[in-house]
């Protein structure tokens, strides 16, 4: 492309600049290429773009990626750089990326015939690549391919990158503005993304829902409680979406917790009689306000701790939520929070002001203790200096007037004319607001009609024309005193509001007035439109009041006005005309009769109130609030139901225990869910927002070190916490531990870990199914070796494999399932052991060494998140081998066998090691020491080896697999069987293949366990129709159901 357009950058040659200016010319001035109007431009770039160099085509990427970020247009160069998007360089295709993304829209031919490139990109291994690609697909505006941006969205929300499914979610809104008739379509893919407990995606995932369909409430009922506990872990961004969000559910969902609250309660009025004795005529007519819903309370409990966030917008998103739906009790909760904002840059304290000068309209007590962090201060732009004015004046009282009326009067020798003109208002509305005061302000206010500047004169006059028309005997010598200021007064405000006042007050004095028109009449003319109004209204007023003084003045006005260049004071003075001064010979009409009723009434004094006033009918932190004016795509809030809605349709089996725990499993935990459910004390909220903080610490402290803490430190814990609840365990029921049996698996599902809570339940899934006090004479028949295996994770009814001394593990080999309590959920043995076996080193590789590696699908003695693998050792050499030993850079992941001496030649010795794989299929690496010689080896394991058999009962069964639903949902059908092959032939191979136990089901095959290392549930379901089977893979963790879906649908295939 050329162009001859002089004042864009161009590289065709060295880069120039023109001193005044930032322009880059093409050619070298000396050879006169300046001067061509043919020059290549962007000709360099598209030449490093076109080269071999991944160098070359990155530092032009840089270049062009750097113009576009200066605002200059690059679209010239998008033939160049789309074909760049095959590149193997990954800096050089995520800029291309990037580039795409900014012009995809406004070059769309060129973009769509790259459409394939973008197709293929979606399969890319980088995730960035992935993502990357759907950003640009999703950025082509054209209709055209609607159906291949929804196929691409279908298959990003299955992705196994949290980053790739968030990014899906930012298309959807993209795909409905584009074609609004895929709603119902994108609407399911919104409901396996609301399913995604992944914290990146959740923000994103309630962003999409907010823009595709706002009005299906129904959607938010089963994740409400997700998003509550784990709103804390959401970024900042995501944060600010739920909030209001959840703002809006909670008016829908829950009754008005202030309703039969008085007004002054409501407004944070605390001056009511201490001890209430007036008040109680007032108790008995308005209500007591209803308790709070438990899921009320949950949402105003875990949103506490984001006061305390870095973001604004965060505070700010929890300062409104508690303003909308909290107790007004509760309210003053998220002053402190928003008093540190205004400490912040001046565009955040504009926003904070003005959400802060509205809630002082309705609740003036909240901030008055702060009364001081309003105060003005010389670094103040001007719009935050009338904001604060504002706030002083909401918050005065007759207390604190005379500390505000000194700061104010500080304020009037500002030379900034605007912050002055806004003080004298400020003190007109407090001199109106609060009556001890008026009478000193007034005289205050008379004073400076004196001043020098003019504009504080002019702002003066206006301010106590309002004054005095709320005084029920005007002041007369104001009047006098402010009618000789006129003609130095040269604001026309100033002079409309004398002029108003003089008539209004005209028949208290008779020889002024007259005076002031006749001088008013002389500068008639060159007078603005707002004082000529003005003028007509007193000689009309002067005409019915002193006809014989200001007839003929007045009919002078009249014929001035009548040929005036502005029509409204044409069609005044003909009105006025006609009902005053009617023609001769006419008949007096009606309005003649009554003119002096018309004009001379009476009229009510103006109401001084807050300009913020007006904005209650918005929502805080909205835009519509703060520029007062209703904003394309506002919704207003939802008034609160008269009635709840059914609170059983956010019971979720996993976050149950977020809102409604147990309490009749433990003493303590009853007593601290009654404080919690009491919505009156603050010792209470107090209380719940410590064991909430400590939740949260206590479950982040679990992730991080639940590594090495679990393994080395389970059986002492274990040990005290059973020790300690022996009491209580004695003196419950069997029911009852069959209930927090489930609670305690449930908590462990879920991804918040709620820590606190499950410590509480400990002790009560230790119980034994029958319910009665049998601990103190089974202790006694316990031997030292049933002592020793007395582990959570490995319950006393799991038949545990001998113990080998000499190798400090199991023998798995031999080992027989055990016959477990039928109905009681827990680990069982593997019901076909040992497992996968693979060659682990060659003897050839090692000389003469050779060692396979056998997984036992037994527990660990160490830890039971660690696998155990049996090490067979071979010695295939000429010699004997001293000595066997294993050395690790990490020992977190593990244990390691007892070293091995003298191998004699052609003898084989086994070895137990445990290695937690933390769930994951990745390879890992140890070295074998053979007599000083070490050997590098990988133990890779299999999906099926890392997990672990668990007992379920039916309705468990049906609970879990009603829970993993939506992105933890993995099917493949379609798999092709034999013409023999029943629906029984395929247990046997599946129960090799993975390491599961089977759930006998009449119609179909099921099977489940827990993931070793993270205890997360894998249920899997086969069922055969017209030789298909259809396989489903249910799990939290995507990465094991995705692969254990691959494996075991291998499986069915090669029968």
């Amino acid at each position: 492309m050329t162009t001859t357009s002089m004042d864009m950058t161009g590289y065709g040659g060295s880069e120039r600049s023109s001193g005044v200016g930032d322009t880059d010319y093409a050619g070298d001035v000396a050879s006169g290429g300046i001067f061509t109007s043919d020059y290549k431009k962007y000709d360099d770039l598209k030449q490093m773009l076109d080269s071999n160099k991944d160098n070359l085509k990155l530092e032009a990427m840089k270049r062009i990626i750097g113009m576009v970020a200066k605002g200059r247009d690059a679209s010239e160069l998008f033939a160049a750089v789309v074909k760049n998007v095959v590149s193997s360089n990954l800096e050089v295709k995520k800029l291309v990326y990037v580039y795409l993304v900014r012009y995809a829209e406004e070059q769309q031919d060129l973009a769509l015939l790259s459409i394939s490139t973008f197709q293929r990109a979606l399969k890319d291994p980088n995730q960035l690549i992935r993502a990357c690609a759907l950003r640009v697909l999703s950025s082509i505006r054209v209709s055209v391919i609607v159906p291949i941006m929804m196929l691409a969205i279908k298959e990003s929300v299955m992705d196994m990158s949290p980053y790739v499914r968030k990014t899906a979610a930012h298309a959807i809104p993209k795909l409905y503005s584009l074609d609004p008739e895929q709603k119902e379509e994108l609407m399911q893919v919104l409901e396996r993304l609301l399913n995604d407990n992944t914290t990146l995606v959740m923000g994103s995932a309630v962003m999409a829902f907010e823009e595709v369909c706002p009005e299906r409430i129904d959607l938010i009922h089963c994740h409400y409680r997700k998003l509550c506990v784990l709103l804390v872990e959401v970024e900042e961004w995501g944060q600010v979406v739920i909030i209001n969000m959840l703002t809006r559910y909670a008016r829908t969902q829950f009754r008005d917790p202030n309703r039969g609250d008085n007004k002054s309660t409501a407004r944070g009025d605390t001056s009511t009689n201490f001890y209430g004795e007036e008040n109680d005529d007032e108790d008995t007519e308005n209500p007591s306000p209803p308790p709070l819903d438990p899921d009320h309370r949950l949402l105003l409990r875990n949103t506490k701790p984001l006061l305390q966030s870095r973001n604004a917008a965060v505070v700010l998103a929890v300062s409104q939520l508690y303003q909308h739906i909290a107790p007004s009790s509760e309210a003053s909760e998220v002053v402190r929070a928003m008093v540190r904002l205004m400490r912040s840059h001046r565009e955040t304290q504009a926003i904070v002001l003005s959400n802060i000068a509205s809630i002082t309209t309705q609740r003036k007590g909240l901030f008055e203790p702060h009364l001081k962090s309003f105060f003005v201060r010389s670094s103040d732009p001007t719009h935050i200096k009338v904001l604060k004015l504002e706030v002083l004046t909401n918050l005065a009282t007759e207390s604190n007037i005379s500390g505000i009326l000194r700061e104010l009067q500080t304020y009037l020798g500002s030379s900034d004319k605007q912050f002055v003109a806004a003080t004298i208002q400020a003190i007109g509305r407090c001199a109106s607001s609060i009556s001890s005061v008026t009478d000193s302000c007034l005289s205050g206010l008379v004073t400076l009609l004196s001043h020098r500047d003019e504009c504080v004169v002019g702002e003066s006059v206006v301010v106590v024309r309002k004054l005095l028309q709320t005084e029920a005997v005007p002041h007369k010598d104001i009047i006098k005193h402010m009618a000789r200021l006129l003609p130095s007064i040269r604001i026309a405000t100033a002079r409309a509001s004398i002029l108003w006042l003089l008539g209004e007050h005209c028949e208290k004095v008779p020889n002024i007035a007259p005076d002031v028109l006749r001088i008013c009449a002389k500068s008639f003319c060159s007078e603005e439109d707002s004082v000529k109004l003005q003028i007509l209204t007193l000689a009309t007023k002067l005409q019915l009041s002193n006809p014989q003084q200001t007839v003929l003045l007045c009919q002078y006005v009249y014929n001035l006005a009548k040929y005036d260049a502005n029509y409204d004071i044409r069609d005044r003075a003909r009105l006025l005309r006609a009902v005053v001064l009617p023609s001769t010979g006419d008949a007096p009409s009606i309005f003649t009769a009554n003119a002096k009723g018309l004009f001379m009434a009476y009229k009510p004094p103006p109401q001084h109130q807050s300009t913020f006033k007006d904005r209650e009918q918005f929502q805080l932190g909205t835009l519509s609030h703060f520029i007062n004016a209703r904003a394309s795509g506002y919704k207003d809030l939802p008034d609160f139901p008269e009635e709840a809605p059914d609170p059983t349709v956010r019971s979720v089996p996993e976050f149950a225990d977020s809102v409604s725990p147990k309490h009749k499993t433990v003493k303590k935990t009853s007593k601290t869910a009654k404080k919690f459910y009491s919505s009156g004390s603050g010792e209470s909220e107090d209380e719940s927002d410590e064991s909430s903080d400590e939740e949260s610490e206590s479950s982040k402290n679990d992730d991080g070190s639940k590594k090495e803490s679990d393994c080395s430190s389970t059986s002492s814990s274990q040990e005290e916490d059973s020790g300690s609840s022996s009491d209580e365990e004695e003196s419950s029921s069997s029911s009852s531990s069959s209930d927090s049996d489930e609670e305690s698996s449930s908590s462990e599902e879920d991804s918040s870990g709620n820590a606190k809570q499950e410590q509480q339940f400990e002790s009560s899934a230790k119980k034994p199914v029958s319910g009665k006090p049998t601990k103190s004479v089974e202790s006694k028949t316990k031997s030292n070796l049933d002592m020793l295996l007395s582990l959570d994770e490995v319950p006393p009814s799991i038949d545990t494999p001998m113990l080998t001394p000499s190798m400090g593990g199991f023998l798995p080999v031999g080992a027989e399932p055990s016959t477990t309590t039928p109905g009681v959920s827990g680990p069982v043995a593997a019901a076909v052991a040992p497992g996968y076996t693979y060659e682990l080193l060659n003897r050839v590789a090692s000389g003469g060494l050779a060692i396979k590696a056998t997984f036992t699908r037994s527990p660990h003695l160490y830890c039971p998140k660690m696998a155990t693998v049996q090490l067979s050792f071979t010695n295939y050499s000429d010699e004997i081998i001293h000595s066997i030993s294993m050395e690790t850079s990490d020992s977190k992941l593990f244990h390691p066998f007892p070293s091995l001496s003298n191998l004699a030649v052609g003898n084989t010795a086994h070895a137990t090691l445990g290695v937690d794989f933390c769930d994951s299929s990745q390879s890992a690496s140890l070295g074998i020491l053979a007599d000083g010689r070490r050997h590098g080896v990988a133990i890779a394991p299999r999906v099926g080896e890392l997990v672990a058999p668990t007992r379920m009962d039916e309705a468990t069964f049906t609970q879990h697999q009603g829970s993993l639903r939506g992105m933890h949902e993995q099917t493949k059908s379609g798999l092709k069987l034999s013409k023999e092959a029943e629906l029984q032939d395929l247990v046997a191979p599946l129960l090799t293949a993975a390491n599961l136990w089977l759930l006998q089901h009449p119609q179909s095959i099921r099977l489940c366990g827990k993931t070793l290392s993270g205890g997360s549930v894998v249920l899997v379901v086969v069922t055969v129709a017209d030789g298909e089977a259809r396989l489903t893979v249910h799990c939290e963790k995507l990465t094991v159901a995705s692969m254990l879906l691959k494996e075991l649908a291998h499986v069915i295939d090669s029968l």
